[in-house]
């Protein structure tokens, strides 16, 4: 039994540890000029993690939801995660719009949808073709605790975006 724990041991030792950073930035890039070539379609409270977040969507998303209940493959949606400024208790100002008001911008989050993945890219790490990653706001990679995928997983329904009524409304409506 000794040598079982010390067989065990000594394979733990050498075998790298797999933590999940909540996304795959060697896989899905940073778009940069996103806020640019991207269409901003919601900004939005994020009350449950006292963030907010302004949501954007390249021509292939706006263009495939517009005609369509799915992203087509080469859809990238962006979330700018904001820290909010706080009152004296620590709880986020409203706005005028109910909208917190934005302190600084702390992360930026990418949804890519893609038929073609490198085969790489392991398939538990995606949800409906949907990859992801997190960034600092230089286009940095982003340590990040959080598992995209698990919370992703249960919005089959809405093609696994929380903002999907967002981004149907406003490309119905522009």
């Amino acid at each position: 039994m000794k040598n079982v724990l010390k067989i065990l041991v000594a394979l733990l030792a050498v075998t790298p540890l797999y933590v999940h950073s909540g996304g795959d930035p060697e896989y899905v890039e940073f778009p940069e000029d996103y806020d640019k070539a991207f269409t901003q379609y919601a900004t939005a409270n994020r009350a449950n993690q006292k963030q907010v977040a302004k949501l954007y969507a390249n021509e292939t998303a706006i263009a495939s939801y517009q005609k369509s209940q799915r992203g087509a493959p080469g859809s990238v949606v962006v979330m700018e995660i904001y820290s909010p400024k706080t009152d004296a208790e620590g709880k986020p100002v409203p706005g005028d719009d109910g909208i917190f008001v934005i302190d600084s911008l702390a992360a930026v989050a990418v949804m890519e949808k893609r038929d073609d993945w490198n085969e790489a890219y392991p398939v538990e790490n995606r949800v409906g073709n949907w990859g992801f990653a997190v960034y600092n706001p230089d286009g940095t990679e982003k340590s990040n605790d959080l598992n995209c995928v698990e919370c992703h997983t249960p919005l089959s329904s809405q093609d696994y975006l929380f903002t999907y009524h967002k981004l149907v409304d406003f490309v119905k409506n522009h």
